[in-house]
């Protein structure tokens, strides 16, 4: 299987890359072919028809998804082509996971609440800095795919 992870950054190789080399890894050691890449408000997102998974990660900046991650859900055709996908969503802040839960994943959850949610994770204060925590995420993941 195919999976691609999306996601926003401002820091190359900051903490949302790191976090998504691991999840990507735990694909990777389970056998799918893994790919990453940066989203870009409305680029075309018709490549997305050749991976079976999509998972679409955002840093939160001033209480929201990052620019271009929201912008691409709201006006981008990336929500067309993520029909049939299996879809996992993730979201990284730097206050409690109570709050993500509650205020950060539902801002990336909306606009897909049609299509096949499989795994949602908020990486907040408590567990971000965690090793085990995207390898927690990755395994709930597989897990909805076995």
């Amino acid at each position: 299987m195919k999976a691609i992870i999306l996601f926003d950054c401002y820091q190359r190789g900051g903490k949302t890359e790191q976090l998504i080399d691991v999840i990507g890894g735990e694909l990777v050691k389970s056998g799918y072919y893994v790919e990453k890449g940066i989203i870009v408000p409305n680029a075309d997102y018709d490549f997305l028809q050749e991976f079976d998974v999509v998972l679409i990660g955002s840093p939160i900046y001033n209480l929201m998804l990052s620019k271009n991650v929201g912008t691409t859900l709201a006006q981008g055709n990336i929500v067309k082509n993520l029909e049939g996908k299996k879809v996992g969503l993730f979201v990284i802040c730097g206050g409690p996971e109570i709050s993500a839960d509650l205020l950060y994943l539902p801002q990336l959850r909306f606009p897909l609440l049609k299509h096949d949610i499989i795994a949602e994770k908020a990486f907040g204060m408590e567990t971000k800095d965690d090793p085990e925590s995207p390898v927690q995420f990755a395994n709930a993941i597989l897990e909805k795919l076995a």
